[in-house]
């Protein structure tokens, strides 16, 4: 792996946890290494004709257990001109279309999952000005909010009730102008966009200096898609690298009712009451030990009494309970909003960098770079909070060239899931290759 000077010296240097601009540099390097290597070539992976069920192991040349696959789509099967995948997320129409918006370098893609989990490529909205490594969209009712951290690119409005009506075999190349139902450039470039539907807000996080918001919650109400306008700012917590905001209805009662996020803040848990657009409060700020990259998380249960945290940087760098260079999920009881406690840890049997996980129904879909989709039962903790009655219930890999050696901490294959389709279809998107369909048969 190539890395600068400028990393190295900052690698070296460090006492505390990684800042956004050291993550980025080694996420770029290894992103170069692939590029020089062919990753991204045309025609480097094979298209899917049909799906493959889970067999002794095995769905064709990815490991697994008890999780299909269903469909696949490469990205030059997409439009994409680069070929580079990032986040994912999903719409249900109002009679029970499923549709995926997969992020790409160079824009949005839009597939449509049929009943048999087959997937239909739609068109797609190319990025609003250059192509980024970072993509991130969310669904607020019928319209996708995209963000990315291209200079300038702001927020873009799409309704995806423009894709109803496109017959397959003809994708559409969609308008980054006429086609928008808005573009917000209150704020340019942004590292992830953050969704609260009960409250239509979005909340813009890793947004640059010009916003004026320390890369902390930026606060964009969408009660009216067509003109999004700006609400308030968080600031006093510094960067935020990504969030889940909710309504609260857990066992501390003096938060009832009220607007909290739970903001993942680089080396810090931060929980604070967004209430108050003009006024919004930090209740706390908790570090732990092993704290690299404080990256993303989900509350765990629906009683919100615990949470599950994911680290960016401890697997590679091998710190604290992460040593292993399994991927570590961190445990943490929320049951006091101003006092949360680090309870214990829940490590996959995988070698691997955690990114994303969502949590539905009980289980933690986690998507790890290099070890795909790991699905965790979550629901011992309201027994044993210490994380030891989590199990691994089924996975997918994505990325086989690792498999050789069990995995390695590396910044390759998955980078985000969609869980929460009706039909039960999964959609993991990665870098390399395109978007998968999945379906969990256990």
């Amino acid at each position: 792996m190539k890395l600068t000077s400028v990393v190295l010296t900052a690698l070296a240097g460090r006492a505390t946890a990684t800042s956004m601009e050291v993550l980025r540099q080694l996420k770029l390097a290894t992103w170069s290494d692939l590029q020089e290597s062919g990753a991204y070539d045309v025609d480097r992976y094979q298209a899917l004709r049909a799906g493959t069920p889970c067999v002794n192991g095995k769905a064709g040349e990815y490991q697994c257990n008890k999780v299909d696959l269903v469909a696949f789509l490469r990205h030059q099967d997409m439009g994409s001109s680069t070929r580079k995948g990032n986040d994912v997320w999903g719409w249900t129409s109002s009679i029970g279309r499923e549709f995926g918006a997969v992020g790409q370098t160079d824009g949005t893609a839009f597939v449509e999952i049929l009943k048999d989990g087959s997937l239909v490529y739609l068109g797609r909205l190319p990025t609003q000005t250059s192509s980024s490594s970072w993509r991130d969209m969310k669904v607020i009712g019928d319209y996708v909010y995209i963000g990315a951290e291209s200079s300038n690119h702001g927020l873009q409005v799409f309704d995806m009730k423009k894709l109803l009506t496109i017959q397959p075999g003809s994708p559409r190349t969609f308008s980054i102008s006429s086609d928008l139902t808005a573009r917000y450039s209150g704020f340019g470039n942004s590292h992830n966009i953050v969704a609260h539907e009960e409250k239509n807000m979005i909340y813009a996080v890793g947004t640059g200096s010009a916003a004026g918001c320390s890369g902390g919650l930026f606060m964009v109400n969408v009660t009216n898609p067509a003109n999004p306008t700006k609400a308030g700012c968080l600031s006093a917590g510094g960067y935020v690298h990504d969030a889940q905001c909710v309504i609260y209805k857990g066992p501390d009662s003096r938060y009832t009712g009220r607007e909290i996020c739970f903001n993942y803040n680089e080396d810090s848990l931060d929980i604070a009451d967004v209430t108050s657009k003009s006024n919004p409060v930090t209740i706390s700020s908790t570090k732990y030990t092993g704290a690299t990259y404080t990256h993303q998380g989900w509350l765990a249960d629906d009683e919100m009494r615990f949470l599950l945290l994911d680290d960016e940087l401890d697997e590679q760098e091998k710190k604290g309970p992460a040593a292993n260079q399994r991927t570590t999920t961190y445990v943490v009881d929320i049951t006091n909003l101003q006092r949360p406690i680090f309870t214990g840890t829940y490590q996959s049997p995988a070698k691997a960098i955690d990114h994303n996980q969502y949590v539905h129904k009980g289980f933690s879909y986690q998507a790890n770079y290099g070890s795909g989709l790991r699905i965790v039962d979550v629901r011992s903790l309201k027994t044993d909070p210490t994380g030891q009655g989590l199990r691994e219930v089924g996975f997918f890999d994505c990325h086989p060239a690792d498999d050789s050696v069990g995995g390695r901490a590396e910044f390759v294959g998955t980078w985000s899931v969609y869980p929460y389709f009706a039909s039960g279809h999964i959609l993991l998107n990665s870098i390399e290759r395109g978007i998968f369909v999945l379906k969990y048969t256990g």
